[in-house]
């Protein structure tokens, strides 16, 4: 109850600092104020250049428009002199300025969109495919056809540095301490392999920011990967529908509409989905190695998962006048898994003769309800730059899985055993709370601030039955409830410039965290605090047009997510299970990276160079208990020290031609001990990916992209190199109003992870192969959207 009434108070207090803040003090000079505004419909338009030019046509000063369409630009010599507005799809319009002193009102300004053809002549301008920003790197999703007929998972897995693996899980120049946003927030669709549930068609762009500033949350030792989505530009009523059927059956209809006016903007999507997947996995083992009498089992096991999904994204932004705008939106993502396996267990003697084999077939149902509702309040002054805004957000969700086991003995006599079930039951309430303000100082200058309050409650509910007969009995004891309490407090404060060469952004983050664990049956009680100061630093420098470099560091923590924590575990497998760890301490890391960005006309060139130190960082220990089990839990160790260089090469020698290319190269030291076993360890990995994209005529493309993931290695573990490629062809159709897209992942079935595990007395190899060869047909069309528009979401605040 004391989280909840934090958390309420903070809020009445962020709204008074709101209101109670005062103006910045003017600049001398002129003032110059107006509003831009589109000629045809007369709406606002955002992030127009504005300049100030002399008599030379040299700049004086500058600013840009802010979202409602309004500037304003002060310090302005008494002149005379001209202003300029320029906005991408625009004519530029110039206009002098009289000399003299005292406010310039200019008044709406009306710009005219480009609308001239030449003949057949069609001029269009994209994006650069990546760019370098002060605090991230931006990497533009635009024309990738691969992208195009699949999931937010596909996009990813075609942005440099970042991996998606098969489960789903996403990985940072193969960290897998990474935190995925949703324009700025964390959101349901990145929970649960969420992303998968985003049609790659809806996302604008991805930000990688491996050494985030201050505005964002310290969490995620290996940074952050925000996603943007699409939004909306256009007046009056537009949407589209997007369908996909795939083999195993992938299929999936998305619907999206939107309506903008003058004083709303409306938008909803919708998903549904029905998924099959197949895995297939195979564990050779050889224990007891020590006694000469050594055992061995040959483990195989077959997998069918069928997913239905339900997706439902709805809100509003409400003009309220030129200065305020609130927005309200909900989410609801819906889930239910029925997954059947069957797992076959030889075991032999040393010399290889069968000694009994054993059957267990599993069969488990899984429901899961994500709800989230966001609120956002912003505000913007006369002050061109000068941004208030305040969030709320709450999450709730639960979730319910049954497994049903049924084990026989077929060797050396046929024999049914005991029936097993298990039952797990979870439920969360998440309440954020956050408030930012962005305050200019000057033309260049600029001072953000924020607070942020965060608490989440969650409870995990486990229990296992054995049949006895006709009766169902608790299995080894197995039935207990654990309690997940979390607050956390934060605020942030930087300044940041912005010159014409040198650009910097100085940062400084304090968080307060309080974590309690506690369980129904007395056996885990943990309670925890992390006060901590997160300092970053940002800088740029443009050595000349087209050739810029950056330098940033941040301190980062990795909290363990629940996953991690609880002490639960499924008891599909007789020979392996994976336990979480309740005692698990969070782990911090400073990082500091040198970039560098070459652009020419038809190249690319990203260089990048890092170093992190890791203290108290996470890893999973496998042994083996006094049944023989072998268990894999995550453990505190010492420290990691990763040193790594990474590239980037885009290469468009002709017009319909293009080439990307990226290789990671990291080495890394690892040191600490555990249960006697020392984990010390130095290796290194090289990923690299490789991707070309044809434009053909009749408005036809292929791309073909092909992954690498270098051997890796721990202390225990040897996982062997890993090579996948993937191909689409895509077709437009209907006057551009639709695009036809086929696609082909994982095409020879080559994305399996085989892994080596050797410890004391025992030794394990084993081939994981959870998604097969997919083939899909996505059909997209858009009406009253221009190709590449998608639905408009909730407003992002200050976090975008």
């Amino acid at each position: 109850m004391k989280t909840w009434l934090y958390l309420c108070l903070l809020l009445l207090l962020t709204r008074h600092a709101g209101a109670q803040q005062p103006s910045a003090p003017a600049s001398p000079g002129r003032v110059l104020t107006g509003k831009l505004l589109d000629a045809g419909s007369g709406a606002p338009v955002p992030y127009a250049t504005i300049n100030v030019l002399d008599a030379a046509a040299q700049l004086v000063t500058g600013g840009i428009s802010d979202e409602a369409g309004g500037f304003r630009l002060e310090g302005i010599p008494p002149g005379p002199f001209t202003v300029e507005f320029r906005f991408l799809g625009y004519q530029t319009l110039s206009q002098p300025l009289p000399a003299g002193s005292g406010r310039l009102e200019l008044g709406p300004i009306k710009l005219q969109p480009i609308t001239t053809q030449l003949g057949e002549v069609t001029v269009t301008g994209e994006k650069p495919a990546v760019s370098l920003q002060l605090d991230k790197k931006v990497f533009e999703v635009g024309k990738d056809i691969l992208s195009q007929g699949g999931s937010g998972h596909d996009v990813l897995n075609g942005v440099p540095s970042v991996a998606v693996s098969p489960g789903g899980g996403i990985s940072l120049r193969g960290n897998t301490n990474v935190t995925v946003l949703i324009n700025g927030r964390r959101s349901g669709l990145t929970q649960n392999s969420g992303l998968d549930q985003i049609p790659a068609a809806q996302i604008e762009r991805v930000e990688v920011i491996t050494n985030p500033s201050a505005r964002y949350d310290a969490g995620g030792s290996a940074g952050i990967i925000n996603v943007i989505l699409k939004k909306n530009k256009q007046s009056g009523l537009g949407g589209q529908v997007r369908l996909v059927g795939g083999l195993p059956n992938d299929t999936r209809l998305t619907p999206s509409l939107t309506f903008k006016s003058s004083k709303v903007n409306l938008f909803a999507t919708a998903g549904l989905r029905w998924s099959d997947y197949r895995g297939r996995y195979r564990t050779d083992q050889v224990t007891d190695l020590a006694d000469g009498r050594p055992a061995r089992l040959q483990q195989r096991q077959r997998e069918n998962r069928h997913d239905d999904g339900k997706v439902l994204y709805v809100g509003a932004d409400y003009f309220i006048n030129d200065h305020n705008t609130l927005t309200a939106a909900f989410l609801k993502n819906d889930t239910k898994d029925h997954d059947k396996t069957e797992l076959n267990y030889q075991y032999a003697t040393g010399a290889g003769a069968t000694d009994s084999t054993l059957q267990r077939r599993g069969e488990s149902w899984e429901s899961r309800s994500y709800n989230q509702l966001e609120l956002n309040y912003t505000r913007l002054f006369a002050q061109a730059g000068r941004k208030y805004t305040v969030d709320v957000q709450y999450d709730f969700w639960n979730s319910d899985k049954e497994w049903q086991l049924a084990t026989a003995r077929l060797l050396p006599q046929t024999q049914d055993l005991p029936g097993i079930r298990t039952s797990s039951v979870g439920a969360s309430k998440d309440l954020l709370v956050q408030t930012d303000l962005v305050q200019p100082l000057g033309a260049q200058t600029t001072l953000e601030m924020g607070l942020k309050a965060e608490g989440r409650q969650v409870s995990s509910d486990f229990g296992a039955e054995q049949a006895r007969g006709a009766e169902w009995a608790t299995f080894r004891g197995i039935d207990n409830q654990l309690h997940y309490n979390e607050l956390i407090s934060s605020g942030y404060a930087q300044y940041g410039r912005k010159g014409q060469k040198l650009s910097y952004l100085l940062g400084l983050r304090a968080e307060l965290t309080r974590v309690r664990i506690q369980d129904r049956e007395g056996q885990y009680s943990n309670e925890k605090r992390y006060n901590r100061l997160f300092p970053t630093l940002n800088l740029g420098y443009q050595l000349r047009e087209g050739l810029t470099t950056q330098l940033t560091y941040s301190r980062r923590i990795n909290r363990p997510t629940l996953w991690l924590l609880y002490p639960f575990n499924e008891l599909t497998d007789l020979n392996a299970q994976n336990v979480g760890n309740p005692d698990l301490s969070p782990s911090y890391a400073d990082g500091l990276e040198l970039g560098l960005l070459r652009t020419w006309r038809s190249l690319t060139f990203n260089p990048a160079v890092y170093f992190q130190r890791t203290s108290g960082f996470i890893q999973t220990y496998t042994y083996r208990d006094a049944a023989g089990t072998f268990i894999s839990t995550p453990v505190n160790l010492s420290r990691e020290t990763r040193r790594g260089l990474e590239l980037s090469v885009l290469y468009s020698p002709l017009k319909w031609l293009s080439v990307n290319s990226e290789l990671n190269l990291y080495a890394f030291t690892q040191q600490g001990r555990y249960r006697e076993q020392d984990f010390a360890l130095s290796g290194h990995t090289l990923t690299g990916r490789l991707s070309t994209q044809l434009k053909l005529p009749l408005k036809l493309g292929v791309q073909a992209r092909y992954n690498f993931t270098g051997a890796q290695r721990t202390a225990q573990t040897f996982t062997r190199a890993l090579h996948v490629a993937s191909v689409a062809v895509s077709k437009n159709l209907l006057r551009d109003k639709a695009t036809l897209v086929l696609d082909g992942s994982n095409l020879f079935d080559s994305n399996q992870t085989r892994t080596r595990t050797t410890g004391p007395e025992y030794v394990f190899s084993q081939v994981s192969s959870p998604n097969a060869a997919r083939y899909r047909l996505s059909f997209t069309y858009r009406f009253n959207l221009q190709d590449g528009q998608a639905i408009r979401q909730a407003k992002s605040s200050n976090r975008n």
